[in-house]
């Protein structure tokens, strides 16, 4: 199936469901995928400012913002979404983004 073609589907199921939480997630990924990283990470905040914040956006907008260099972005996302799944006790996902902040170290930083 094509890119154009998967993200038409995910397209039109939203249509039905625009609430839908996960279809929200899918067409961010699709974005992301055609490089559409800024249209894709506007979804993904719109999924972690939620009442009830999506926690793989966290995760994923993280690693979106590695890929594009953008790592003090990626640092907040994954130091927010660390909050959220704690306060919805994702452990597992907690520690996911554990890992990935602590991979970044200090990359990206411009301190002496």
């Amino acid at each position: 199936m094509s890119p154009e073609s998967r993200r038409a589907k995910i397209e039109a199921m939203l249509a039905e469901e625009p609430g839908d939480v996960f279809l929200r997630y899918s067409l961010a990924l699709e974005l992301d995928k055609e490089g559409a990283h800024e249209a894709s990470l506007a979804r993904l905040r719109e999924l972690m400012a939620e009442e009830q914040p999506y926690v793989p956006a966290f995760f994923m907008a993280g690693q979106q913002f590695v890929r594009l260099g953008r790592i003090d972005e990626a640092r907040g996302a994954q130091r927010a979404g660390i909050d959220a799944a704690r306060r919805q006790a994702d452990h597992h996902a907690a520690g996911e983004m554990s890992e990935l902040l602590a991979s970044l170290g200090r990359l990206g930083d411009t301190s002496p």
